[in-house]
């Protein structure tokens, strides 16, 4: 009998080499389009891939190397609060034991909270876990190729590697060739509406971003399509005809209006929307969590001795001593914090109050983010509503306990501070929202909890060590809209980092226009009303909230390509469905597969030329082309585009449909 490997060495090395490129891919990706991708998948596939080299493989230790890469991807998430400590200026890069400790201390923290959550939330519970269902699946699909001498089964397990490897080749040369300027990067085109009014567009031929509208699907791509129309075709043109800006062209007013009004419209909808799920969500996770304690309660002592290999957790007093050695460095981090800061004179007690609120909140969001994600899945979670809320609770109990003590030249420190603490608390939301999700894909695959539980850690400590250089790379290269000084055209948006650093600053300075954030809320309000209509009509035609609010919150450079791909995935989904009838799933995860592998590869690229122009310090540093070749460029990147898109779907389609399909 084959020994039960499980969390060994080379799966340890195996998920820390994979967590290197897709945590780095998150992060590009998060900052640039507001969204983020599940990375268990396609983790899967690649650990699949290699292992199958070694003998003695079992699915439970590829199960390890996804659970590694995928808790370090999810911890990427952090980009969603850190970044704002860059656009208020107290920080000018990302200082590494800084950046490490945030990521390190909340993860762990996310970690240890959801252990003891687990036999009720996931052994003894009816939530569907979505995306470690579809994980777990893809594991023994791979496990049974491995195994077998089926040339058939093999065929497809190869197809799937394929498809990520040749997606990542694809978009990373396309991106070189962009870097060159032998391709355009974009179409834009701005113009005058009336006498006074302006709006346009920027269209970016990127293959990531194509893929990330494939991913989210047509009524997601729809919805931030109605955003982009509200966005610019009123509310850019609207605002510009109030601004004197005679001297700027139609582009310069454009951004920005964007900038300094619409982006605010857009924060408003996404709070909104945000909001709103969880509140959908709130008697779900009461009802869940009643059962969860209600279960534990009727255990009968000394049942755990009788459990099998599958249902050892991490015991529970490690979990607390874990617990409260984290705090030691919690506290650590907040203290160097304030004494770098005009807050030092008032340490003791603002550290004491922090350090409780940090641990006790946390043990609410675990829970409250574990659940979610078991019923509607990590990828899908409302995360920045939990952001949101943590945010205004932190900023308002500054104010309220603290606000009178300070002066006035302490708000931005305050502001500063209540990101700080945010994102550690966010930290340990990010991780329960994937925790469960991966223990979940354990389960089915017959896991052994604590081993999973330690490669979570392990994942952890992983993606904490990432994080602070691909950050700093990529605020050097490209610098965050809304951060002083920086060019609109090259940053990355950031959009939930910028919409919780707007409300920290709302609550704390009260320096920002109250008026916009509302009519982005009756905007988020309105999409909410209308999407639940038609939630109620049990028609498949959806209005997510969250995608307009995203529609106007971010570039059209970012927009308008996530909703080509919405389309076109709906028209492939539409066209594998007809002619392909019972193989039609299969090849839509393939074609999963390869969006996931199109994402990689050109974020990848994304990070390299941030370091090559970083350390260079030219912005075309790959540059083989100028002004003048601008306008072949457009014509060549266009059609080149077009053109492999075309011949990847037709490959997927085919392909897929003769491995599945075996010789007769």
């Amino acid at each position: 009998m084959l020994p039960q490997t499980e969390l060994t060495l080379r799966g340890i090395v195996i998920g820390i080499f994979i967590t290197l490129i897709f945590t780095a891919a998150n992060i590009y990706f998060g900052l640039k389009a507001g969204l983020t991708f599940a990375t268990s998948i396609p983790a899967a596939v690649i650990s699949m891939a290699i292992l199958r080299k070694f003998q003695h493989v079992t699915i439970q230790e590829n199960n390890i190397v996804q659970t590694i890469a995928s808790a370090a991807g999810t911890l990427s998430a952090i980009i969603f609060v850190l970044p704002g400590l860059i656009m208020i200026g107290w920080w000018q890069d990302f200082p590494f034991w800084m950046t490490f400790g945030i990521c390190l201390t909340g993860g762990v923290l996310g970690v240890m909270y959801t252990i003891p959550l687990r036999r009720a939330l996931v052994t003894d519970s009816e939530l569907p876990y979505p995306e470690g269902v579809a994980c777990a699946e893809v594991l023994k699909v791979g496990a049974i190729t491995h195994q077998s001498d089926n040339g058939h089964g093999h065929a497809i397990y190869r197809l799937g590697l394929r498809a990520v490897i040749i997606g990542s080749i694809s978009s990373a040369i396309f991106a070189v060739i962009e870097a060159s300027k032998l391709f355009a990067a974009s179409i834009s085109y701005y113009f005058n509406v009336g006498m006074r009014s302006v709006t346009g567009f920027n269209f970016s031929l990127s293959l990531a971003l194509f893929a990330i509208g494939h991913l989210v699907g047509l009524w997601v791509g729809l919805a931030m399509l109605v955003g982009a129309l509200v966005g610019w075709g009123w509310a850019v043109p609207y605002y510009s005809a109030l601004l004197d800006a005679a001297d700027s062209s139609a582009m310069q007013l454009a951004q920005t209006v964007w900038s300094e009004k619409v982006r605010f419209l857009g924060a408003g909808a996404i709070g909104v929307a945000a909001i709103w799920a969880l509140i959908k969500l709130v008697q779900p996770v009461i009802q869940g969590l009643q059962d969860a304690w209600r279960a534990t309660r009727l255990r009968k002592s000394g049942y755990s001795a009788t459990l099998p290999r599958t249902e050892f957790d991490i015991p529970i007093s490690i979990v607390a001593l874990v617990i409260i050695v984290t705090t030691i460095p919690i506290i650590w981090l907040l203290l160097h914090f304030i004494h770098t800061s005009e807050l030092h004179a008032h340490a003791i007690p603002l550290v004491i109050g922090t350090t409780l609120f940090i641990l006790l909140i946390t043990i609410l969001v675990a829970a409250v983010c574990g659940y979610m994600a078991g019923l509607i899945g990590s990828s899908n979670s409302p995360l920045s509503g939990i952001g949101i809320l943590v945010i205004i609770i932190v900023a308002s109990l500054l104010m309220l306990g603290l606000g009178q003590v300070y002066p006035d030249d302490a708000a931005r420190a305050l502001v500063a501070y209540a990101l700080f603490a945010t994102a550690i608390i966010f930290a340990g939301a990010t991780i329960a929202n994937d925790n469960l999700q991966d223990l979940k894909t354990g389960q089915l695959v017959g896991a052994t909890p604590w081993k999973q539980q330690v490669a979570l850690l392990i994942g952890v400590a992983a993606g904490a060590i990432i994080i602070p250089p691909v950050l700093d790379l990529l605020q050097a290269a490209y610098g965050f809209v809304g951060t002083p000084g920086s060019d609109p055209t090259r940053a990355l948006p950031a959009p939930q980092a910028g919409l919780i650093t707007a409300l920290a600053q709302g609550v704390i300075t009260s320096n920002i226009d109250w008026q916009l954030l509302a009519m982005g809320a009756l905007i988020g309000v309105v999409a909410v009303v209308i999407d639940e209509f038609l939630t109620r009509t049990q028609t498949a035609i959806r209005l997510p909230p969250l995608g307009v609010g995203l529609g106007i919150y971010l570039p059209t450079a970012t927009t308008l390509m996530v909703v080509a791909g919405a389309l076109a995935g709906a028209c492939f989904n539409y066209y594998t469905t007809r002619k392909f009838h019972q193989h039609a799933d299969a090849i839509k995860q393939l074609s999963v597969l390869l969006a996931s592998g199109l994402i990689v590869g050109e974020s990848l690229i994304g990070v390299v030329l941030a370091a090559i122009i970083t350390f260079s310090g030219n912005d075309d540093v790959l540059a083989m082309a100028d002004d003048n070749f601008a306008t072949t460029a457009l014509w060549l990147g266009g059609i080149a585009f077009v053109t492999l898109l075309i011949a990847l779907y037709y490959w997927v389609a085919h392909a897929g449909s003769r491995a599945i399909t075996p010789e007769k």
